[in-house]
C-alpha cells in the first residue's frame, strides 16, 4: 500500500474512533469516560453495574453506537458493490429495490406474526425477521436485475426505472401490511420505515458484526474480479473471470448484508451512494482499497449522523433515515445530472 494510502487510512481510522467516543459520550445522558471505564470493569469481573450512568452505557449507549458503526460499514461495502457490479456511480441499493424488498419482507414479520404458529415462530426465533427480509431483498434485487438486463448489458436508465417500479411495489407491500396489522405493529412499522437505532441490543450487534466480517471477508476476496469487470463484461471472460458467477455472488452477498442491516435498524437509504463516491475521488477506483476504506468511512458518517439524530431535538430523537434523505437526496440528483452530463459528451 501506498505511504499516501497509508496515512489516509491511519487518519481514516482515527477520525472513527474519535467519533465512536463522542458518540457514547453524549446524548440524552451524557456519560464520563471515567465511567465508561468503570462500567467496562464491571461487566469484565461479572459485576452489575455501579451507577445508572453505567447500565446506560453498557445496556443502551455501546450497543446502539457499535449497531450504527456496523450498519453504516455494511452500507457503504454493499454500495462499492452495486457500484463496482454496474459499473456506475449512480447505483445503490436502496435505489434498485433491494431496500424496499426487505422492508417488505420484514413487514410481514410484524404483521402477521400474531397469526404465525407458535411452533414456526420458535423455530426461526430472534433470525426470522433478517430471513424475511433476506428474502425479499434477495427476489426484488434479482427481478429489478432480470428485467433491466438485455442481451450485452444493463442500461442505467432502464435500472433506475425497473428500480423504482421495484420499490414502489415494496413500499405498497409495506402499506398494506401496515394497513392490516394491529395499532403496535403498525406503529412498529411506520418507525422502522424511518430508520432508528434507539431499539440497539447486544443480540442485533452480534448478528450484524458476525454478519459483517464474513461479508467483508468474501468481499475483498473479489475485490480484483471487481476491478477487472471495469473493463466490461466480455474483457472480464476473456482474462479469465467467470461474469455470471461474480455477479451472482455480488448479489446475493449484497442482498445479505443489506437484508440483516435493514432488518434490525430499518430503512437507511443513500448511505451506499454518498461513501463510495467520496471515496473515488479521494483514492481512486480500486475496490482492494475501496471495500477497507469504505468500511471505516461507512461507519464513521453514520455515527456521526445518529449523533446528529440523538442531539438536533434533544431529548426528543430524530430518525437517523431523515437525516441521510435530507444530505444524500441532493447528492444523488448532482451525481445523476453529472453523469448524464458526462453520456451526453
Amino acid at each position: 500500500m501506498a505511504p499516501k494510502s497509508s496515512l489516509f487510512f491511519i487518519v481514516l481510522t482515527a477520525l472513527l474512533i474519535v467519533m465512536l467516543l463522542i458518540a457514547i459520550a453524549f446524548g440524552a445522558v451524557s456519560i464520563l469516560p471515567s465511567e465508561m471505564w468503570s462500567a467496562l470493569k464491571h461487566g469484565f469481573t461479572g459485576k452489575e453495574p455501579a451507577t445508572i450512568y453505567e447500565s446506560v452505557f453498557i445496556q443502551l449507549r455501546l450497543p446502539r453506537v457499535l449497531l450504527c458503526a456496523i450498519t453504516g460499514a455494511i452500507l457503504a461495502v454493499s454500495g462499492v458493490l452495486m457500484q463496482g457490479l454496474f459499473r456506475n456511480p449512480v447505483v445503490e441499493p436502496g435505489l434498485v429495490g433491494t431496500s424496499a424488498g426487505a422492508a417488505f419482507g420484514a413487514s410481514i414479520v410484524f404483521s402477521l406474526s400474531p397469526f404465525m404458529s407458535p411452533s414456526f415462530k420458535s423455530v426461526l426465533g430472534p433470525f426470522m425477521v433478517p430471513l424475511f427480509a433476506f428474502v425479499g431483498g434477495l427476489v426484488a434485487t434479482y427481478l429489478v436485475y432480470s428485467i433491466a438486463k438485455d442481451k450485452k448489458h444493463i442500461s442505467i436508465l432502464s435500472l433506475l426505472l425497473v428500480g423504482m417500479a421495484m420499490n414502489a411495489i415494496g413500499l405498497s407491500g409495506v402499506g398494506l401490511m401496515t394497513y392490516i396489522a394491529r395499532d403496535p405493529q403498525a406503529r412498529s412499522i411506520t418507525f422502522w420505515n424511518l430508520g432508528t437505532f434507539s431499539g440497539a441490543n447486544w443480540f442485533q450487534v452480534f448478528v450484524t458484526g458476525i454478519m459483517a466480517v464474513v461479508c467483508f471477508w468474501l468481499a475483498q476476496r473479489q475485490a480484483k474480479k471487481l476491478n477487472v469487470l471495469l473493463l466490461g463484461d466480455q474483457e472480464a471472460g476473456h482474462l479469465g473471470v467467470d461474469v455470471k458467477k461474480l455477479k451472482t455472488n455480488i448479489l446475493i452477498l449484497n442482498t445479505a448484508m443489506v437484508s440483516v442491516a435493514t432488518a434490525f435498524v430499518g430503512v437507511i437509504a443513500f448511505m451506499g451512494l454518498i461513501v463510495p463516491h467520496v471515496l473515488r475521488l479521494l483514492i481512486g477506483s480500486d475496490h482492494k482499497k475501496l471495500i477497507p476504506a469504505s468500511i471505516l468511512m461507512g461507519a464513521l458518517l453514520l455515527t456521526i449522523a445518529d449523533v446528529g439524530a440523538r442531539l438536533l431535538l434533544a431529548p426528543a430523537e430524530l430518525p437517523i433515515g431523515i437525516i441521510t434523505s435530507i444530505v444524500g437526496a441532493p447528492l444523488y440528483i448532482f451525481l445523476l445530472k453529472k453523469f448524464q452530463l458526462n453520456q451526453t459528451n
